[in-house]
């Protein structure tokens, strides 16, 4: 298949953002970081990737500091990727985000530019964050609607059985490694209607022996120490992760074709 796409704009959160999964230099990478250089490689030129992204934004912020720059780039490729952050908190309402992205959904469309919508995880395997299993999955039933009224591609990372295992996510997790990148990754070529690297690319990594109780215990109380807890304490003071922070890439950058893409 041809590449119809050279210019695209990434916005959302930390997961697009790419925390977590850093790079020789030390600089964040992500999937959208990915998919921009997958899809110069497939292209065979260069690519003009820009990526908006700032941690820790609630849906609002997102759409409201980002589509605007989002839209003078003149995109023809863009990925929407947020209200992850929203339902975590018991009082958001995912109708009303899957609406706020509806709106985003049809100023890029009316521009000709295509739109990658990302929905959220299945978190049921979190004992903390699979209480917000119910409003994630109402709010991927609304983007998948939206989606289809609009003609928007829906990258299902609730599907993909690969991220039922933690070892695709960092220490948090609340947030992808560098294996958990690359399959949401692939997840996008396969919503963008392009074949992914690998006809297994979503196949589970092998099993490993399981915890004792023992080590179950002392998994999770490292984590709700050196995890959960600051998560919480930031919750109280109404301070984000992403706090002064700006774009991460606010224009566009070439992406150049890897020697051997």
């Amino acid at each position: 298949m041809t590449i119809p796409w050279r210019r695209y704009v990434a916005i959302g959160d930390s997961l697009t953002e790419g925390l977590e999964d850093r790079d020789a230099s030390g600089e964040p990478v992500g999937w959208a970081d990915r998919l921009a250089q997958i899809l110069a490689d497939r292209a065979r030129e260069p690519v003009q990737y820009a990526n908006l992204a700032i941690r820790g934004r609630l849906l609002g912020p997102i759409l409201d500091e980002q589509v605007a720059p989002a839209l003078a780039l003149e995109p023809d490729l863009v990925s929407i990727w947020g209200g992850g952050n929203d339902v975590l908190r018991p009082d958001a309402d995912p109708d009303a985000l899957a609406a706020a992205v509806e709106q985003a959904v049809a100023r890029f469309r009316s521009i000709g530019a295509d739109v990658l919508i990302g929905l959220g995880f299945d978190a049921k395997d979190s004992p903390v964050i699979s209480l917000t299993r119910s409003r994630v999955a109402v709010f991927n039933m609304n983007l998948v609607s939206l989606a289809g009224r609009h003609g928007a591609r829906v990258v299902n990372t609730w599907g993909l059985r690969s991220l039922h295992d933690w070892r695709m996510w960092h220490d948090d997790r609340l947030h992808l490694n560098a294996l958990g990148h690359a399959r949401v990754a692939q997840a996008a070529l396969v919503a963008l209607g392009l074949e992914p690297d690998s006809p297994d690319w979503d196949e589970p990594l092998p099993p490993v022996p399981p915890m004792n109780r023992r080590e179950q215990l002392d998994w999770n109380v490292v984590w709700a120490r050196e995890h959960l807890a600051p998560w919480l304490g930031r919750r109280i003071r109404r301070t984000s992760s992403g706090a002064g922070r700006s774009a991460k890439q606010p224009s566009y950058r070439e992406v150049q074709p890897s020697p051997a893409g």
